[in-house]
C-alpha cells in the first residue's frame, strides 16, 4: 500500500479559508502560542487571586484590630465616667456584691460581648469587682491579672489600649482608667482570639472558595489541554483523508470544483491542478484563470456562471477542452449541480474527469468502424450484423435493397422485430438439414423473395451472443433445381389426377357442412378481434407516446442548443427532421388513441354551453397561420347567439379534423369557410372549401378508420386516415351526424348536424 502523505498545517489553514469563517486562519496560527500561554495565564490567574484575597484579609484583619481597639477605648471611657458619676454612692467599705451592682450599672449594654473582661480595682489596686460576674480574678490585683510592670496600671489612659500577654499567656488587648484616688481603676481587656473569632471565618470561606477556583481552574486547563489534543488528532485525520481524497481523484485522473458563482472565486482540489500539470495553490482561482484555460470553441464560463445562477439549481454535465500546463489540449467531462451554501450564496460543486484517452478511443473506435463499413459494403453477398439484443449493429446497401427498407430503419440499434416487420418478406422459406449447415451455433435457409430471385442465408452466432447474416444469390441452382422437379411431377401428374377428383368430390361434400359452422365460429370470431384491435391500439398508443415525447422533448433541447451547439450543420438538419417526425408520429398516435377509445366506449362527454359563432372565430385564428402557410382564404360566418350544449373539447376537435383536410386539399388561391346555423332544435355547422373534391367512390370510403383518397394529389400529404373517422364517431356521440358533398373540382362541403341541447336528445 502506497504511503499516505500527510498535509501540513499550511494546507490545512488553507482549505479552511474555503469553508470557514477567516477568523478561523488566525485562530489556528495562534493556536501553538495559545497552547503555551493558556497554562501560564492559569498559573498567573490563580497567583493574583490569592495575592489579591491576602491583601484584603489582611487588611480586614488591620481593621477589625482597630475596631476592637476603639472599642475598648470607648467602653473604658463610658464605664471609668458612670462610675466617676456615682462615686458618692460608693460607701468606703462595702461587701463584694455591691461593687459588682456598682459595676453592673456602669456597664453599657453589650459591652462585655465578644469576650471582653471589665475589671473594678480599689485604690490599691485589689480588684472588687468584674463583669461578667463570677470571674476568678476578682481578689486579685492588677498586677497578678495583667501582668507586673505594666505601663496601663501606671499610666492609665495615658497609655491608650495596647496589646499585651497576660501571664496565664494569652494574648489580649487591655486599657485602664483611673478613675480617683479615693475608688480606684477599671481596667478592661479582649482577648485577641475573641476579636478575630469573625475574621477567621472570613479567612476559612475565602480559603474554601479560593481552593474551589484553583480546582475549577485547574479543570478548565485540563479540558483545554484534552480539547487541544483532540484538535490536533482531528486535524490529523482530516490530513489523512484529505490524503486519501487527493490520491483516490489522482488514481482516478479527477479533480473537485468549488465554484463562488456569487463572488467568481474557484477551488481546485490539488489532483485537478496536477491533472493540467499546474502547481498546487492554497488560495482561490478567479473565474477568469480558468476561463483563459478552456479552449473557446467549446463555451464561454462567464455565460454557463449566469446562466447557472439565473436557473437556482440547475445541474450541467458538459465536455470541453482545457490547455495543458506543457500547451497541449486534454478533455475534460465536468458534472455538478447548484446548491446554496449558509449564507444563501450559490456555489457550483462538482466533479471534472479526464476523458482524453476515452475521446482518443472513440474517435478510434469511429474509423474502424467506417473501414468496417466499406468492406462490407464492398461485398457482392447481402451483409447484417445483430447484437445479443437482436438490434441492428450495421448491414450494407445490398441487404437494404434485398428487403426494401427504409434509410431510418438501417441505423445502429433497430430492433430486429422493426426491420422485419417493416421490410420485404420472402415468399418461400425453407431450413437446410444440419448435415448441410455444419457451422457450430448457425444455420443456412434458403428462401425466395418477390421478383423471383433465391437467396441462401447463411448465419451464424458470434461471441457476444449476436449473429451474422450472409444472403448469397442462388437462383440460377434453384432454377436447375425446379425444372428437374417439374419434370418429375409431370410424370405423375395423370395418375395423382384421378385420384385428387375422387377425393375432392368428399371434400366438397364435407366442406359444405364444415362451412356453416365455420361461419358462425368466424363471425363470434371477427367480433372478438375487433374488441382486441381497439385495446390494442389503445395500449400500443399509450406505451409509444411516451418515449416520443422524451423523443421530441430532447430534440427541442438539441435544437435549441440548451447545452452548447450541436457542431455540423447536418445534425441542426438531422435534429429538425427528428423533431418533425416525432410530432406528426405523436399526433398519429393521438388519433389512433382517440379512435380507440371512440370505438371502445371510453369516452364520456363533459357538456357546457357553448357558443358556435366565438368557436369557429377561435378555429379561425388557430389554423389561420396554416391557411396563410397553404395560400389560402379562411373566413367563418356564424349565426348570432347560436349556442349548444356539447363537449367542447370534442367539437372543437371535430371541427378542427375537417377544417385541416380542407385546408391540406385545397390548392393555392382557393378559400375554406366556416358557417354555422339554427334550424329548427339543432345546430348545423358546414365547413366548405374549393378543393379537388372527392369522387364518388372514394366519397363512400370517407370516414371509415384509415380510409385516404389515393390520387396524385394527395400523395404529398401525411394523414392517419383517422381524422374524418373521429369526427364522424364524435358527432354521433353527440347524438349528431355528418353528411359529405363532393364534386371533382370544384369542392366538398362537410356537414355537422348537432342537437342544441344534450337533455332532449337523452330524452
Amino acid at each position: 500500500m502506497p504511503q499516505i502523505r500527510r498535509l501540513d498545517r499550511q494546507a490545512l489553514v488553507g482549505h479552511a479559508r474555503l469553508f470557514i469563517h477567516p477568523d478561523y486562519v488566525r485562530l489556528v496560527r495562534a493556536e501553538p502560542l495559545t497552547g503555551k500561554l493558556v497554562p501560564f495565564l492559569i498559573l498567573l490567574v490563580i497567583v493574583a487571586l490569592g495575592i489579591l484575597r491576602i491583601s484584603v484579609l489582611g487588611e480586614a484583619r488591620m481593621q477589625i484590630e482597630h475596631q476592637s481597639r476603639s472599642d475598648l477605648a470607648l467602653i473604658a471611657v463610658a464605664v471609668a465616667t458612670n462610675l466617676e458619676d456615682s462615686r458618692s454612692q460608693m460607701p468606703a467599705a462595702a461587701m463584694s456584691e455591691t461593687y459588682h451592682g456598682i459595676l453592673a450599672n456602669a456597664v453599657p449594654e453589650d459591652a462585655s460581648g465578644e469576650g471582653r473582661v471589665i475589671l473594678l480595682a480599689d485604690p490599691l489596686g485589689k480588684i472588687v469587682a468584674a463583669d461578667p460576674y463570677g470571674n476568678d480574678a476578682v481578689g486579685k490585683s492588677l498586677d497578678d491579672v495583667l501582668g507586673p510592670g505594666q505601663p496601663l496600671t501606671t499610666l492609665g489612659a495615658r497609655a491608650g489600649v495596647l496589646s499585651i500577654r497576660l501571664p496565664i499567656g494569652e494574648e489580649v488587648l487591655a486599657t485602664v482608667r483611673h478613675i480617683g484616688e479615693a475608688t480606684g481603676s477599671v481596667a478592661i481587656y479582649q482577648p485577641l482570639s475573641a476579636a478575630y473569632a469573625p475574621w477567621r471565618k472570613r479567612v476559612s470561606r475565602e480559603a474554601t472558595v479560593y481552593v474551589a477556583i484553583i480546582l475549577m481552574m485547574v479543570i478548565l486547563g485540563a479540558a483545554y489541554q484534552a480539547q487541544k489534543v483532540r484538535a490536533d488528532e482531528a486535524d490529523c485525520i482530516y490530513s489523512e483523508t484529505q490524503a486519501r481524497v487527493h490520491m483516490a481523484l489522482m488514481r482516478g485522473r479527477s479533480g473537485l470544483w468549488d465554484w463562488d458563482l456569487s463572488r467568481g472565486a474557484m477551488f481546485w482540489s490539488p489532483s485537478m491542478y496536477d491533472l493540467l500539470g499546474m502547481p498546487t495553490r492554497t488560495g482561490l482561482l478567479s473565474a477568469g484563470d480558468v476561463a483563459d484555460r478552456i479552449h473557446p470553441e467549446d463555451g464561454n464560463l462567464i455565460e454557463l456562471a449566469n446562466a447557472l445562477i439565473e436557473s437556482d439549481g440547475g445541474q450541467i454535465d458538459r465536455e470541453f477542452r482545457m490547455r495543458h500546463e506543457d500547451e497541449r489540449w486534454i478533455w475534460i467531462r465536468a458534472h455538478g449541480e447548484v446548491v446554496r451554501d449558509t449564507d444563501g450564496q450559490p456555489h457550483w460543486i462538482g466533479i471534472a474527469v479526464d476523458v482524453t484517452e476515452s475521446k482518443l478511443a472513440a474517435e478510434a473506435s469511429r474509423t474502424a468502424d467506417l473501414r468496417l463499413h466499406d468492406a462490407i459494403e464492398a461485398i457482392s453477398e447481402a451483409f447484417v450484423l445483430w447484437d445479443a439484443s437482436n438490434r441492428l449493429v450495421l448491414c450494407n446497401s445490398k441487404y437494404q435493397e434485398l428487403y426494401r427498407l427504409p434509410d431510418n430503419l438501417v441505423r445502429a440499434g433497430t430492433a430486429y422485430a422493426d426491420v422485419v416487420g417493416s421490410g420485404r418478406r420472402p415468399q418461400f422459406a425453407s431450413l437446410l438439414p444440419t448435415s448441410e449447415s455444419p457451422q457450430l451455433g448457425g444455420r443456412t435457409v434458403e428462401a425466395r423473395i418477390e421478383d423471383g430471385r433465391w437467396l441462401q442465408i447463411n448465419e451464424r452466432r458470434t461471441k457476444d451472443g449476436g449473429f451474422v447474416s450472409v444472403g448469397t444469390d442462388i437462383t440460377a441452382l434453384k432454377q436447375h433445381e425446379a425444372q428437374l422437379m417439374e419434370n418429375e411431377r409431370t410424370l405423375t401428374a395423370t395418375v395423382a389426377d384421378l385420384s385428387r377428383s375422387r377425393q375432392q368430390l368428399e371434400k366438397q361434400t364435407q366442406e359444405l357442412v364444415e362451412l356453416a359452422e365455420k361461419y358462425a365460429l368466424e363471425k363470434e370470431h371477427a367480433e372478438e378481434l375487433s374488441r382486441v384491435k381497439s385495446e390494442f391500439m389503445a395500449n400500443v398508443s399509450h406505451e409509444l407516446r411516451t418515449p416520443l415525447n422524451a423523443i421530441i422533448g430532447f430534440s427541442e433541447m438539441m435544437q435549441s442548443g440548451a447545452f452548447g451547439p450541436l457542431g455540423d450543420e447536418k445534425y441542426d438538419e438531422y435534429c429538425s427532421d427528428i423533431l418533425t417526425s416525432g410530432r406528426y408520429l405523436l399526433s398519429v398516435i393521438s388519433d389512433i388513441l382517440d379512435m380507440a377509445r371512440l370505438e371502445s366506449g371510453r369516452i364520456t362527454l363533459d357538456t357546457t354551453e357553448i357558443e358556435l359563432g366565438a368557436l369557429a372565430e377561435e378555429i379561425v385564428l388557430t389554423m389561420g397561420h396554416e391557411a396563410a402557410e397553404a395560400k389560402l382564404t379562411l373566413s367563418q360566418e356564424a349565426e348570432e347567439n347560436l349556442s349548444l350544449e356539447a363537449d367542447r373539447k370534442a367539437l372543437r376537435q371535430a371541427i378542427l379534423n375537417v377544417v385541416s383536410n380542407a385546408i391540406k386539399f385545397t390548392p393555392e388561391g382557393g378559400s375554406v369557410k366556416i358557417v354555422a346555423r339554427r334550424r329548427g332544435g339543432e345546430a348545423v355547422l358546414t365547413v366548405e372549401d374549393t378543393g379537388v373534391g372527392i369522387g364518388a367512390k372514394a366519397l363512400e370510403r370517407l370516414g371509415r378508420p384509415f380510409e385516404q383518397v389515393q390520387r396524385q394529389f394527395t400523395r404529398d400529404h401525411k394523414g392517419s386516415g383517422l381524422g374524418l373517422a373521429i369526427t364522424q364517431s364524435l358527432v354521433t356521440l353527440h347524438g349528431g351526424e355528418m353528411r359529405i358533398e363532393s364534386t371533382e373540382g370544384v369542392g366538398t362541403r362537410v356537414t355537422l348536424t348537432l342537437p342544441l341541447s344534450q337533455q332532449k336528445q337523452a330524452a
